[in-house]
C-alpha cells in the first residue's frame, strides 16, 4: 500500500539547496533507514515527508496520519494507558521534569499507542540505556507498518531496515538491504566508479598519443626533390598527397573517437575525518584506578553503597548500566579524584563530558584547542583540518556549532593535551556514522587506559576489552569482550522466551474463541466489542512474535 510519495521537491536554507529530490514513494512494507553526514539534511527530509515542513518547490502527499518521534519536540500524546506506561516503565502523563531517557521512552510509547500505518522516527535511541534500546527494538520489530528511521545506531539499522536511503549533496539514492549490505554495495560502487574512470583516462590518453603520432607522420612526409623530372615529380607528389590525406583522415577519425568517448567523472574524494593520538608518557602502574567503599546518594536516592572496582593498565573499559544508575556520577568522582578513589599519580586525565563543557562558548574553535595544547598552533590547525574544520572555519565561535561539530572540537582539544588516561562520557553523541567509525578506530588502537560510557552496542563491541556494569548500587567488572559479557547475561534468556511463547499460546486460544463467537454470536455477545478485541489480539500477537525474532 502506498503511504507517501513526492516529486520535484526542493528545500533551501537561505541560498543553500539542502534537498533536491526528483521523485520517490514509500510503501507499507518499506522499513527505510536514512544515513548521511552531519548537517546533510536527514531531519529536514523526515519533516518534509511527515508534512511537518513544507517544500519550497514540488509536492509531498501522505496517505493516512503518520506517527512521529522527534528528539526536539514533545510527544504527540501526553497521556498514555496504564498498561502502555507499565510496559515502557514510565509515568502515564508526560512531564518536562522527566529524564532524557524517560522522555524518549514516553515519545515511543505515545507513538505505538496510535496504531498508525507509518512511523517517522528521528534518532529514537537517544538517551536510552541498553534495556531501553532493546525494548524499542522489539517494538519496532513487531510493527507491521511503514518505517522511516534516522539513526546512527548501526545495530538498529541492521536489525530493522530492508532499505537504506543515502542523502548526499541534496540528492537521495536507495540501496536494498540493511546497513551492512549498504556498506558492501557502497564499497563495490566506489570500486566500479574508480575502475571505469581509470579506464576512461587510460583510453583517452592512448587515443591522444595516436593523434600526436599521426600528426607527426603527416608533417614528416617529404616534399618533391628539385632534381626530379616533371613526370617523376608529379608521381611523387601524388603519392605523398595521397599518404598525407590518409593520415589526416585517420587523425580526424581518432579525434572523433575521443569526442565520442563516454566521459567518466573523477570519483569524488570522501572527506573523512582523520585522528591520531600523540604519544604520551606511558603509565607503568598495574592498577590505574581503584575505588573502595564507594558511597554516594542524592537526597533519598542511593547511587553507590559500599561499591568497589579497579581498572588495570591498558584496559579499555565500557561502563554500562540503566539510565540513572550513576555512570556519569562515577566518571565525575574519578575526574575529581574523590577520597574513596585512588588514581596512579602519573595519570594525566583527559575528560570528555556529555554536556561538552570542556569548550568555552564565546571563544573560537582554534582558541579553545590551543589554550591547553602542548603543540604548536600549526599542529592544532592540521588536526582541525583533519576534523574538517578548514580555512576560516577554525575561527567559528563554539556557540554557533552543531552538536556534531562540538563533539569533534572537544576531541581536538583533548588530543592536543599531554594525556595518558581518557575518560569519555557518550563520545559518539551527535556524530554521523562516518565520524563515529573514525573515533571508534582511533580508540580501538589506543595503547593507554580508557574508560568510557556508551549505549552504542557496536561501538562498545569494537572498542572495549572489559565491561564494567553498575547494578543495584554495586559495580561489577567483567574482564571479557562485550559478546562474552552478553552471553553470560543471557543465560536466563530461555526463560524469557518460554514466557513469551506461553503468552502467545494463551492469546491464540482466545483468538480462536473470539473468531467462533463472531461467526456465530450468541444473544448476549456484542459483535462490535468482539471485533475490537479480535484486532487488539492480532496486534499483540504480531508484537510478541516480533520479540521472538530478535
Amino acid at each position: 500500500m502506498l503511504l507517501v510519495e513526492c516529486g520535484n521537491v526542493k528545500k533551501y536554507f537561505g541560498d543553500r539547496l539542502i534537498l533536491d529530490i526528483k521523485k520517490f514513494s514509500i510503501y507499507s512494507e518499506d522499513r527505510i533507514g536514512i544515513v548521511g553526514i552531519n548537517g546533510v539534511g536527514k531531519t529536514t527530509l523526515l519533516n518534509l515527508l511527515s508534512q511537518k515542513l513544507a517544500p519550497d518547490e514540488g509536492w509531498v502527499k501522505v496517505y493516512g496520519q503518520p506517527s512521529t518521534v522527534s528528539q526536539l519536540e514533545p510527544p504527540e500524546l501526553e497521556l498514555i494507558s496504564e498498561e502502555r506506561a507499565s510496559k515502557f516503565n514510565i509515568p502515564m502523563i508526560y512531564s518536562e521534569s522527566m529524564s532524557g531517557g524517560e522522555k524518549t521512552r514516553f515519545k515511543l510509547a505515545s507513538c505505538f499507542s496510535q496504531n498508525s500505518a507509518m512511523i517517522f522516527a528521528d534518532e529514537p535511541t537517544s538517551n536510552l540505556d541498553m534495556a531501553g534500546i532493546e525494548l524499542i527494538e522489539r517494538y519496532f520489530a513487531g510493527y507491521f507498518g511503514g518505517l522511516f528511521l534516522v539513526s546512527h545506531d548501526r545495530t538498529l539499522l541492521d536489525g530493522l531496515c530492508n532499505k537504506i536511503l543515502e542523502l548526499e549533496d541534496g540528492r537521495i539514492k536507495f540501496y536494498p538491504g540493511n546497513y551492512s549490505s549498504f556498506c558492501e554495495q557502497k564499497a563495490r560502487e566506489k570500486k566500479k566508479v574508480r575502475i571505469e574512470y581509470d579506464q576512461y583516462v587510460s583510453e583517452k590518453k592512448r587515443l591522444e598519443r595516436v593523434v600526436i603520432e599521426t600528426s607527426e607522420k603527416s608533417k614528416s612526409i617529404r616534399k618533391t626533390p628539385r632534381r626530379m623530372g616533371d613526370s617523376e615529380s608529379r608521381l611523387h607528389k601524388m603519392g605523398n598527397q595521397k599518404a598525407k590525406a590518409n593520415l589526416n583522415r585517420a587523425q580526424k577519425s581518432v579525434e572523433t573517437r575521443i569526442e565520442q568517448l563516454e566521459v567518466k567523472e573523477k570519483p569524488k574524494k570522501d572527506e573523512r575525518i582523520k585522528l591520531d593520538i600523540t604519544d604520551a608518557k606511558k603509565l607503568h602502574s598495574k592498577v590505574i584506578i581503584e575505588g573502595k567503599q564507594l558511597n554516594k546518594a542524592f537526597e533519598d536516592k542511593v547511587i553507590f553503597q559500599n561499591a568497589e572496582f579497579r581498572i588495570e593498565n591498558k584496559a579499555r573499559v565500557a561502563l554500562i548500566g540503566p539510565n540513572g544508575c550513576g555512570k556519569s556520577t562515577l566518571l565525575k568522582m574519578i575526574v575529581n579524584r574523590e577520597e574513596s578513589i585512588k588514581i596512579t599519580p602519573s595519570a594525566k586525565i583527559g575528560y570528555f563530558s556529555q554536556d561538552l563543557r570542556i569548550l568555552e562558548e564565546d571563544a573560537s574553535i582554534l582558541t579553545n584547542v590551543i589554550k591547553e595544547s602542548i603543540h604548536e598552533e600549526s599542529y592544532a590547525r592540521l588536526l582541525l583540518a583533519r576534523l574538517l574544520f578548514k580555512g576560516d572555519a577554525v575561527y567559528k565561535k563554539v556557540n554557533v556549532l552543531s552538536g556534531g561539530e562540538r563533539v569533534k572540537a572537544s576531541f581536538a582539544k583533548i588530543l592536543c593535551q599531554d594525556l595518558n588516561l581518557l575518560i569519555l562520557d557518550e563520545p559518539t553523541n551527535y556524530l554521523d556514522i562516518n565520524a563515529m567509525e573514525v573515533i571508534e578506530e582511533v580508540l580501538k588502537n589506543y595503547e593507554n587506559s580508557l574508560l568510557f560510557v556508551s549505549h552504542d552496542r557496536r561501538f562498545i563491541s569494537s572498542v572495549a576489552n572489559q565491561i564494567m556494569n553498575i547494578e543495584k548500587n554495586k559495580i561489577k567488572v567483567f574482564k571479557d569482550s562485550y559478546e562474552d559479557y552478553l552471553a553470560q547475561q543471557n543465560k536466563g534468556g530461555n526463560r524469557v522466551k518460554e514466557e513469551i511463547e506461553e503468552e502467545i499460546f494463551v492469546l491464540q486460544n482466545r483468538l480462536t474463541e473470539v473468531i467462533g463467537r463472531i461467526s456465530m454470536p450468541a444473544k448476549k455477545d456484542n459483535v462490535e466489542e468482539l471485533d475490537k478485541e479480535y484486532c487488539a489480539i492480532l496486534t499483540e500477537l504480531k508484537r510478541l512474535k516480533g520479540m521472538l525474532v530478535l
